[in-house]
């Protein structure tokens, strides 16, 4: 029954489809209208013949329009049925109701639109009857559904094949009659411009021609007008698609007449009443029309023209934009000028591929970081009112953008935003990375206040804030990606390398409480600019001195007025340093000793003391890393630092425990210090003694007398046991320069414990002593751990207290007559 695909049989439909509205729904019939069953059909069409026959048309009749209307994409309208509708309107004795016009032509609309091929006769007398319809009725109901439902019929009878050329110059005059005297009854009908588009569309591909210039003068010009209808972007894209299928069709029929009066008229010589919005959607659906069609030989020449022409056209608006606005910042306070360039975004993200132009890159930049993602908009006025004022913020704002097209559609713009950098000349890539970066940068120190602000106060605004802000980053870490792939090569120098390499880390770590997925653009940006910052150490310098100071860590001047700061609160904060943890050991051997000294130490330091386990692991392996790292242009400096760092590293560590130091982070710090430190270093004595010092206190507590907690040795529940078992590894990783020292302090502490846990620590001992391969070592511990159980065997355990028990005081040795007991077990 359809000429053609469904999606573009009712061009009205398909244009709101696109529109990225949902509220663009006409008031007499959806593309989801319901289904009625034949019967209901049936009896619809009967009444509407009873009408008439007895010349009335009564509040049923009515009904019955709207019922064949509820059914409009099952509906079929035959050539009879359109007779009948044609005899309803044309009747002298019939009083219709003005709601009735509208019904009436939309049903002979779905007529000329679904008949294959609807006859010549029939079409030409309803464009006499539509004639008189409009002319008699229209000044006097001034009705805007009528308005719209007659410029629809006019153009898809200008449209049909099988309508005479005289009918067509009839409707295509009258629909241009009806745009140059009504267009103001367009600002009233927003729901019903799709309508009065898909008219104009079916008018343009007429093909009586002689006013085509005319219509599209018409189209483009009617939203600059004080009293005309004022745009937006649903409209913009509404006119996009509208041009994408009226210029994808005039390609395929190869009307080259109508691409060369397209290409001179509105491309290269555009009228100036044009408006630019739609001169650029217009533009651009022209575009993507040429992006899907493949033409044949003979269309080539006037396809390249009208490709080339159509870019231009678009860069010469955005340039003027540039021009006229000159500086973006304060994009957001011109609503025209917002407008235009979120039109100049979308038209580029929906037109398919571009040429690479300096003044389109700066648009998208522009676009992305001021429209897109206006958060430098939103927190300005959250700031504003950060005394909890917040009255003066409208809640739905937020998520309105979140509903928009423009933020629906940023990874298509940030797509086109990528493709246009990686082809613009260098000076152009400078000007958007540093716009990228910065942008970064603002977005880490504004949201850092505003999530400080409205935390615990307007926890839905902060999560739709951040739902932006999510979607931001993303678009840098795609952009990032971009970057990287560019110049990250041999043909830019290693300064340049270097440069851009830490300026993506940085801009990482601003945006780094907002990485809430795992993306392999993320990890492969990542990998590529560290490997570049660990072999230039004046890179890895650079990067580490980035990082924020203690003294704004933990007391920050811009915050201290406005709510009450605790910097392990600070979420945004948290995030940015964690990043640093992270990266920071993978370029260890490269940092000077005195930046890790001045910069770093302090704030690994404060967050080992950060509640989450995470954060402070990570301070912990950077530590280790530090510690572990073997290469600097002072070795004996670096030594020095270590052995320095290594004394309050314990400090720190053992007084967080076990309430926020985690085990296993302390546990490869003191590894990493005994292995890494000198022979017989002060530092690590002092970590064996404080290690001790540690097993007394925790062991202190009465619950280790409890015999159940000995028996799984491995278990997690006891911190002392942990502890204890930590000093049992270090008995083989010690020098041997403090390995009597340990020994004797071990032993200390071993006969202190309840006889259940002396069992226990000494299967342990004589576990790892027989399975040691340390020749040095193994005859001394041999000896000792025969002395430790001669000694556990023979005494009874004491009481842990704050001072050492003399019965413990000295080993004595080991009776003869065990001897040969503990060496079998050994």
């Amino acid at each position: 029954m359809a000429r053609q695909a469904n999606n573009t049989l009712f061009l009205e439909e398909w244009l709101r489809s696109n529109s990225g509205s949902t509220s663009c729904s006409t008031s007499i019939t959806t593309s989801h209208s319901s289904s009625l069953s034949a019967r209901a059909i049936i009896q619809a069409w009967s009444e509407l013949r009873d009408s008439l026959q007895h010349q009335s048309f009564l509040p049923n009749y009515l009904q019955a329009l709207k019922i064949l209307l509820h059914s409009q994409t099952s509906l079929h309208v035959a050539d009879p049925q359109a007779k009948l509708l044609l005899s309803i309107l044309s009747s002298q004795n019939l009083l219709l109701p003005v709601e009735a016009y509208p019904l009436l032509l939309r049903l002979l609309y779905i007529w000329v639109r679904k008949s294959f091929r609807p006859s010549s006769v029939v079409v030409d007398s309803a464009v006499e009857v539509l004639t008189k319809v409009l002319d008699s009725n229209f000044d006097a109901t001034r009705s805007p559904e009528l308005f719209a439902e007659g410029v629809l019929l006019l153009g898809a009878f200008a449209f049909v094949p099988s309508a005479s050329e005289s009918s067509k110059t009839i409707c295509l005059e009258l629909l241009c009659r009806l745009l140059d005297k009504e267009y103001k009854l367009i600002s009233s009908i927003h729901e019903l411009i799709p309508d009065v588009l898909a008219g104009i569309g079916y008018a343009l591909c007429s093909s009586v021609n002689a006013y085509y210039i005319r219509i599209l003068d018409a189209l483009l010009g009617i939203w600059g007008k004080d009293d005309g209808p004022q745009g937006n972007v649903s409209h913009g894209l509404m006119i996009l698609h509208l041009f994408d299928w009226i210029m994808f069709g005039f390609i395929k029929s190869h009307s080259n007449e109508k691409l060369q009066k397209f290409c001179e008229e509105i491309l290269e010589t555009p009228n100036p009443k044009y408006v630019p919005f739609a001169l650029v959607m217009a533009t651009a659906g022209a575009l993507r029309a040429l992006n899907r069609s493949i033409s044949s030989g003979h269309d080539l020449q006037i396809i390249s023209r009208l490709r080339i022409s159509a870019e231009n056209r678009i860069e010469f608006v955005a340039q003027d934009l540039i021009a006229s606005t000159g500086d973006f910042s304060g994009i957001g306070n011109d609503g025209k000028t917002s407008f235009l360039l979120q039109c100049i975004s979308l038209a580029l993200a929906r037109c398919g591929s571009v040429s690479s132009r300096a003044p389109l890159l700066i648009s998208l930049a522009s676009a992305l970081l001021v429209e897109v993602f206006p958060l430098q908009r939103l927190y300005a006025r959250i700031l504003e009112l950060a005394h909890g004022n917040y009255s003066k913020m409208n809640p739905s704002e937020v998520k309105e953008h979140l509903d928009s097209v423009p933020f629906k559609e940023a990874g298509a713009i940030s797509g086109v935003f990528c493709n246009q950098y990686v082809s613009a000349d260098e000076e152009n890539k400078v000007m958007v990375e540093n716009m990228i970066w910065h942008f970064c940068q603002d977005l880490y120190l504004r949201h850092r206040q505003v999530a400080l602000v409205l935390r615990g106060k307007e926890d839905e605004l902060l999560s739709d804030i951040e739902k932006i802000a999510e979607s931001a980053f993303l678009m840098v870490v795609v952009f990032a990606l971009a970057v990287t792939k560019h110049k990250l090569n041999p043909k830019f120098s290693p300064e340049s390398q270097m440069e851009t390499s830490v300026s993506i880390l940085v801009s990482f770590s601003c945006v780094e409480y907002f990485r809430r997925m795992r993306l392999p653009e993320y990890v492969e940006t990542i990998r590529s600019v560290v490997v570049s910052v660990q072999e230039n150490e004046n890179a890895c310098n650079s990067f580490v001195e980035s990082m924020p100071s203690y003294a704004d860590l933990t007391n920050p001047q811009e915050l201290l007025t406005k709510v009450e700061y605790r910097w392990f609160n600070d979420e945004v904060q948290t995030a940015r340093i964690l990043f640093y943890l992270r990266v920071i050991p993978t370029c260890i051997e490269q940092l000077h000793g005195p930046v890790f000294s001045k910069v770093v130490a302090p704030t690994m330091f404060l967050y080992m003391g950060h509640p989450t386990r995470k954060v402070a692991q990570a301070s912990h392996s950077l530590f280790v890393a530090f510690i572990s790292s073997r290469k600097d242009s002072n070795e004996n400096e670096r030594a020095l630092l270590k052995e320095q760092l290594a004394f309050y590293y314990l400090q720190r560590s053992l007084e967080g425990y076990p309430g926020i130091t985690p085990f296993d982070g302390m546990a490869s710090g003191v590894t990493a210090l005994v292995r890494n430190l000198p022979a017989g270093s002060p530092a690590t004595f002092y970590c064996v003694h404080n290690l001790v010092e540690k097993v007394n206190i925790l062991c202190s507590d009465v619950s280790t007398k409890d015999t159940d907690m000995w028996k799984n040795w491995h278990g997690d529940s006891e911190p002392c046991k942990k502890i204890l078992e930590l000093l049992l590894r270090l008995i083989s990783l010690v020098d041997v320069q403090v390995l009597p020292n340990l020994m004797k302090l071990s032993a200390q502490l071993i006969v202190q414990l309840p006889k259940d846990g002396q069992n226990v620590v000494l299967n342990e001992l004589y576990n790892q002593v027989a399975e040691s391969d340390d020749v040095t070592r193994k005859p001394t511990l041999v000896s000792w751990v025969q002395s430790l159980s001669y000694l556990c065997s023979g005494t009874t355990s004491t009481t842990f207290r704050g001072n050492k028990s003399e019965e413990s005081s000295a080993l004595p040795l080991p009776d003869p007559s065990n001897r040969d007991r503990i060496e079998a077990r050994l």
